[in-house]
C-alpha cells in the first residue's frame, strides 16, 4: 500500500500539527522538506513506525513522548516520561531570571526541581558567565538535564536535592523554580497530557501550595541581600503566593503574566 506524506497530513486521523512532528521524526526531515515534497512515499518500515505512533497519540500519549523531544526557548529538549514535559509559559520564567540577573559581574543561579533541565540550560546558554546549579529528587532526571546540558553546550552543576536539602549554607543571586503545584483531587489530572506525565512532578498536596510553601520559607536562607526569588504557579495561585511572599518578609513582590495573560510566575527580593 502507497502512503504520500501529504495523503497522512490531510489524513484527519490526528491533529495535522502532530502528524507533521511524527513525520518530522520518522522521515528525518524538516519542516521545510516534508512542506516541499508531499509526494514523498513512505518506506513499508517508515509506514510502520508512523502507523504505530498514531495509534498510540489516538490513545493520547503525548507528542513529546513519542518524539523524546520538546522545544523549549528555541532549544530541542530531550524529554522522556520521568519528566514534565516543558511548556511554552514556562518560558516566561527564563525571560524574568534573566532581567534580574546582576550585570557586569559573574552571579550564582539555582534551579529547583530541575526536571528536564530546561530552565536551567535557557538561562545558561544565554548567559554563560553565570554559575548555574540544578538540583531535583529524581536521578533519572538529573542524567536527562545533564544530557540536555551537554547537547546544547551549558555548563551545569547537577546535585541530587531534596529541594535546599543538600545545598548547606550556599547562597545564590536568583532562584528559580518550578515545582509541583497541582492540588491532588484536581480534575486535570485525569485529562490531556497530565495523565501520562509523573505524579510526583505535579501534585504539591492537597492544596496545591505544599512545595512553593517549602520554598518561599527556606529561600531567604539562601539567597545572597538583593537576591530573587522566582516560582511558576497555578492559574489561580498568584495572588497567594504574592501574600506568601510578603509574609516571608521579600520585597518588590509581583506577579507576571504568560502570553495566555494568566498570571503564571511570581517572585520577590529579600
Amino acid at each position: 500500500m502507497t502512503e504520500r506524506v501529504g495523503d497522512l497530513l490531510r489524513a484527519g486521523e490526528i491533529d495535522q500539527a502532530d502528524a507533521r512532528v511524527l513525520l518530522r521524526g520518522v522521515l528525518q526531515l524538516t519542516d521545510a522538506q516534508i512542506a516541499a515534497h508531499p509526494e514523498r512515499e513512505l518506506t513499508d518500515d517508515e509506514r510502520g513506525q508512523y502507523r504505530a505512533l498514531v495509534a498510540r497519540r489516538r490513545a493520547g500519549e503525548p507528542v513529546a513522548y513519542l518524539t523524546g523531544e520538546r522545544e523549549f526557548y528555541s532549544m530541542a529538549m530531550k524529554i522522556t516520561p520521568a519528566v514534565l514535559i516543558p511548556r511554552p509559559e514556562t518560558e516566561l520564567l527564563v525571560d524574568l531570571a534573566l532581567q534580574r540577573a546582576p550585570q557586569g559581574r559573574a552571579f550564582r543561579v539555582l534551579d529547583l526541581a530541575t526536571g528536564s533541565g530546561c530552565v536551567a540550560v535557557a538561562i545558561a546558554h544565554a548567559r554563560p558567565a553565570a554559575s548555574v546549579t540544578a538540583t531535583d529528587v529524581s536521578t533519572a532526571a538529573l542524567a536527562l538535564a545533564r544530557e540536555n546540558a551537554g547537547r546544547h553546550g551549558a555548563a551545569l552543576e547537577l546535585i541530587e536535592s531534596d529541594w535546599f536539602e543538600a545545598l548547606a549554607a550556599r547562597r545564590f543571586d536568583i532562584i528559580v523554580a518550578n515545582p509541583p503545584y497541582v492540588a491532588a483531587n484536581d480534575r486535570h489530572l485525569d485529562e490531556g497530557d497530565l495523565r501520562f506525565e509523573p505524579r510526583g512532578a505535579l501534585v504539591a498536596g492537597p492544596t496545591g501550595y505544599e512545595c512553593i510553601d517549602k520554598i518561599v520559607a527556606q529561600s531567604p536562607r539562601h539567597l545572597e541581600p538583593g537576591g530573587w526569588l522566582l516560582v511558576e504557579h497555578g492559574h489561580d495561585h498568584a495572588a497567594g503566593c504574592r501574600d506568601r511572599l510578603a509574609r516571608g518578609k521579600f520585597k518588590e513582590v509581583f506577579s507576571a503574566r504568560d502570553l495566555a495573560g494568566i498570571e503564571r510566575v511570581s517572585g520577590g527580593q529579600v
